[in-house]
């Protein structure tokens, strides 16, 4: 589906009916990756209408030159949030640094967002900024890295748990079509500069705490984003769950069946919070 501005053409996709949640992808994802990942916790789950938006330059929305940085990302996220959801309240689901700009949408749309989750967010974008533990493989599989397939050696890498459950998790995701894979020479403009892939603001300075039911994911192990940053935030939410799960890094191995009860929990809460306005 495709949500038409000014200047560029947003890629979208809906599943389900009902009260409208915003899911945004991890960076260079899209929205068949991050609706792999997350329609499963919506399975049983009726009355919520998911939307998984393609941010520029990832999956099928094209990159723009005119856009040079995450500032001009958010705007054209925010202004896409807007014409999709026509003033209505909403939900946000962020994942990795889709939970950097959720927390961009909370700042200038917090008033009309009822619950947010943010699941292994990048809470700090400049990497060199963030607090993060040493990658460490805390459980290995001969038979596991003897099958990795040169594909899949990246993922392999970053995994702190090479367990066959993880590889056939992983090899459960569809096939993405190069139309679809997004514009990486756009992506890499912006990733390669730090000035460019942070804010330009600091996104979590507001003046009033977000008082909708949140949720904040963490894995222990993660060497990319870590968990200890996310930590720091936790009183801008003073309604949030926060997890930090042991045996996981930046994939949260393993974890569906926990990720799952989190998830439904926080939606109950929203729903709870919703009825009570």
């Amino acid at each position: 589906m495709e949500c038409a501005l000014e200047d560029i053409t947003i890629h979208y996709e809906v599943f389900g009916e009902g009260k409208p949640i915003i899911i945004l992808p991890g960076w260079s994802l899209n929205t068949r990756l991050t609706s792999h990942e997350m329609e499963p916790y919506f399975q049983k789950r009726g009355g919520w209408k998911r939307i998984y938006i393609d941010p520029p330059g990832h999956g099928k929305t094209p990159g723009k030159t005119w856009i040079a940085n995450q500032d001009q990302i958010l705007e054209v996220i925010t202004a896409c949030i807007d014409r999709l959801t026509s003033g209505q309240r909403f939900s946000l689901i962020g994942v990795s640094l889709g939970g950097y700009l959720a927390r961009g949408v909370r700042l200038y749309r917090g008033e009309l967002i009822d619950g947010i989750a943010l699941i292994i967010p990048a809470i700090i974008a400049e990497d060199e900024k963030r607090t993060v533990p040493p990658h460490k493989v805390l459980v290995e599989d001969p038979s596991v890295k003897a099958d990795i397939t040169p594909v899949e050696k990246d993922l392999y890498d970053m995994a702190v748990v090479h367990s066959r459950k993880w590889l056939e998790y992983q090899r459960s995701y569809p096939e993405i079509p190069e139309q679809e894979m997004g514009d990486n020479k756009f992506l890499s403009k912006i990733r390669e500069q730090p000035k460019n892939y942070a804010f330009s603001f600091d996104v979590d300075n507001v003046s009033e705490p977000f008082s909708g039911p949140s949720l904040i994911i963490t894995g222990r192990q993660d060497a990319f984003v870590g968990y200890r940053d996310a930590w720091n935030i936790l009183e801008k939410y003073p309604r949030a769950t926060f997890v930090v799960f042991d045996r996981a890094g930046h994939e949260l191995e393993e974890k569906e069946s926990l990720v799952n009860v989190l998830i439904s929990e926080w939606l109950d809460r929203v729903e709870e919070s919703i009825e009570l306005m």
